[in-house]
């Protein structure tokens, strides 16, 4: 018989559908009275963010046990449950939300404390823990999350994520936003040589190019380059750039010409891990698949107008 989600989660959800910002799970328990006036009025960004919150480093992914508990079938807003025990791939592409300081000391469906400012995240049928890759489509930036909770239950979501995780993808002031939600495996883990390959998961089989209005067919000067990765923060950018590096290095693929070597763009707030600069939408994505081959995935690949 599946566990029940306890009345006050499901009265978050209800209200959670009417307002942008996502619901988390808490573990399943036995019923307690709701809260007065209902969950998510209260929630919402901290009062005082971290002034380092943009700096919070990615979860690290290591191989952990599945958590007996959360790995039961449960019913939450009328609808059964199913999680995964098997340690296999997942990907996924839609709404990613987020759940902030009224669950902030709750425990998370494997008994854990919450921390909204730890780089976690809640999924309706992932293993608990896993780790995941996080991006968003639009501009390419990702996160790695350690996912500790059950949530979200509203149609189009496909992940939960903690505050932190969410401002590093620069979607707290809208609530939600698209994303590619991939998970690493323990084989992937396993098979880790050093931190940047943990999360070398297949590319999917999509287009190279993030979802959205078409590209143009050319820019003014007709060039295209591979986008590694978008980052608010100019020491993310400086550490992807770094790691991109070693990785090619250590594939020996340092041979690339000078104008395919990797670089930093920045266009007003917005830092871009870039490599090459081609007259040919065509050839960047050949050369997007390329780095694709010799980074393993480690990192999403865009082609973008430049």
């Amino acid at each position: 018989m599946p566990l029940t989600v306890r009345p006050s989660h499901a009265m978050a959800m209800a209200i959670g559908s009417l307002i942008a910002i996502g619901g988390c799970s808490t573990a399943p328990k036995p019923a307690s009275p709701p809260r007065p006036g209902g969950f998510y009025q209260d929630d919402g960004p901290p009062t005082r963010p971290p002034a380092d919150l943009m700096a919070t480093p990615d979860a690290v992914p290591r191989i952990e046990p599945f958590h007996v508990g959360a790995s039961r079938p449960y019913m939450a807003l009328g609808r059964n449950y199913t999680p995964i025990t098997e340690d296999r791939p997942l990907v996924q592409r839609g709404a990613a939300s987020w759940y902030g300081r009224q669950f902030h000391g709750s425990r998370t469906s494997t008994g854990e404390i919450y921390d909204m400012f730890a780089m976690t995240a809640a999924h309706p049928t992932m293993p608990l823990p896993s780790y995941a890759q996080v991006t968003r489509l639009d501009t390419g930036t990702s996160v790695v999350v350690r996912v500790n909770d059950r949530g979200p239950f509203k149609d189009g979501r496909v992940i939960d994520l903690s505050y932190a995780a969410a401002a590093r993808l620069g979607i707290v002031a809208t609530g939600t936003g698209e994303v590619e939600v991939r998970r690493i495996t323990h084989q992937e883990i396993a098979a880790a040589t050093t931190p940047s390959t943990l999360a070398a998961i297949p590319p999917p089989a999509a287009p190279l190019s993030p979802p959205g209005p078409a590209a143009p067919a050319s820019t003014a000067d007709g060039r295209w380059a591979v986008q590694l990765g978008a980052f608010a923060a100019i020491d993310r950018a400086q550490a992807l750039l770094a790691r991109v590096q070693a990785e090619l290095a250590i594939r020996r693929a340092a041979g690339l010409p000078d104008d395919l070597l990797p670089r930093i763009e920045s266009d007003g707030g917005l830092h871009r891990v870039l490599l090459g600069s081609l007259s040919e939408r065509d050839g960047a994505v050949a050369l997007a698949a390329r780095l694709s081959a010799l980074l393993g995935a480690a990192v999403p690949t865009y082609v973008i107008p430049r």
